[in-house]
This record gives structure tokens, C-alpha cells and sequence, in this order.
């Protein structure tokens, strides 16, 4: 796999814990909707992280990086780009990418920033008119964590076949959306989900409830796609 460096065009916050950062490549980086990349700190250390569009023609890259106090792992990673201006990463990787048919229904289901990988998938599907339902269910702990509503409720507006619905774990007093866990609201509105595409990213305990309980509900293995099945 190229290794290829790329300057650090921009780091900005999106949350207290969410860092957006704008990545420009020296060569063209190939990749496919929904695949991640690897940051390179050194020969045998690698960090994956997903990226957060679709292809673009400038070639620019974005990651939407969750960094909490503490988490040394990410840290270092924003602490290296910020030092060095440049970065040397690895992709594209993964077999979660894009494998929708125009006539299949389609849901995309986030924890976090699990989002990352659901929105480059959504940027994808929506340059082009949608022939069949997308729904994007995005799950976080408060909804100050869900730092891209306006965004995703303007292109609900935009694309009759597109729906956004947000899904909130420790919700505000005037909160009327869904509360709890995000995966429980899909098996909520949909109680057969013979004929969908899922698409899911978020924590691995999160993803194999998805797997065990989206299959009881009439879900094709064969038509479940994330990162986390392949360690799982």
C-alpha cells in the first residue's frame, strides 16, 4: 500500500472533543466512499481512522477525530500535525465501502464519530439523484455532540428521499427527538429489514449488537457492511 505525505491544511473543533482536520495529499490519494485511512507515526505504528468524505476533485481529505482528555492514542496523532504540518498516511482501506444498488433502501447508522464514515457514504449517494430511500440514524451521548444537525437536516430538506434521524442518549428537557440507543431506533421504525443496506460505525460492542439483533429482524447478513466485521 502507498505510503503518501500530506500537508495540514486545517485542524478546527467541532465539539470540545471533536477536531475536524483538512488534509491535502503531494499525489493523488485513491479511495472509495467509506473506506479509512492510516495516519503513520512510525514503521510499525499506524492509527486507522476513517475518512470523512467522498472522493473529491481537489483531493482534499477530511477526518473528523474524537480526542478526549486522556486519550493518548489520538493525541498524539493532533500533537504530531500540529509539530510537523505534514503527515504521511496510508489508504484508502477497508471493505466497508460503498455497495449500494440505486433500487435498494439504505441505512446508515453512526455512534459518535462513527458519523465520519457514514457522512463520506452519504456524500456519495447524494451527488447523484437517489432512486430509493437513504437514512441516516446518528446516535450520540448530548445533542451539543451532534455537531453537523443543521447540516444534516438542511439536506433532509434538499432530498425528498433522504431522511436524518438523530438519536440522543442523555437528552435537553425540550428535546422531542429520539432518545436511548441509536440502533434500537432502527428496530423501532422498521420492523423488517429484509430489503435494506445497512451501513454501520461506531464502538465494536455497538456493532456486534447491530449484527445479532438487525439479523433477527429479517437483515441479510451479506447486506451488513462495517470496519468493525472484520474483527468481530
Amino acid at each position: 500500500m502507498q505510503i503518501i505525505q500530506c500537508k495540514v491544511e486545517k485542524i478546527e473543533a467541532l465539539t470540545d472533543t471533536v477536531k475536524r482536520v483538512v488534509l491535502i495529499p503531494d499525489s493523488h490519494l485513491s479511495f472509495v466512499a467509506g473506506q479509512y485511512l492510516q495516519i503513520v507515526m512510525g514503521e510499525d505504528d499506524k492509527r486507522p481512522f476513517s475518512i470523512a468524505n467522498a472522493p473529491r476533485v481537489d483531493g482534499t481529505i477530511e477526518l473528523h477525530i474524537g480526542a478526549e482528555p486522556g486519550n493518548q492514542y489520538v493525541g498524539q496523532v493532533i500533537e504530531k500535525m500540529i509539530k510537523d504540518e505534514v503527515v504521511n498516511v496510508e489508504g484508502g482501506l477497508g471493505e466497508a465501502f460503498i455497495k449500494r444498488s440505486d433500487a435498494q433502501a439504505t441505512i446508515l447508522l453512526a455512534g459518535g464519530t462513527g458519523f465520519a464514515y457514514a457522512l463520506s457514504i452519504l456524500q456519495q449517494l447524494l451527488s447523484k439523484p437517489l432512486k430509493s430511500s437513504v437514512q441516516l440514524y446518528w446516535g450520540t451521548r448530548t445533542i451539543n455532540d451532534m455537531y453537523a444537525f443543521d447540516e444534516l437536516n438542511t439536506l433532509a430538506q434538499q432530498h425528498p428521499l433522504f431522511a436524518f434521524i438523530p438519536v440522543v442518549e442523555l437528552p435537553e428537557t425540550d428535546w422531542t427527538g429520539k432518545t436511548g440507543w441509536v440502533h434500537q431506533a432502527v428496530l423501532e421504525d422498521i420492523q423488517d429489514l429484509a430489503t435494506y443496506q445497512v451501513y454501520v460505525a461506531g464502538r465494536f460492542e455497538m456493532a456486534k449488537v447491530v449484527r445479532d439483533d438487525f439479523t433477527k429482524q429479517g437483515l441479510p447478513i451479506t447486506s451488513l457492511f462495517g470496519d468493525a466485521y472484520a474483527f468481530i
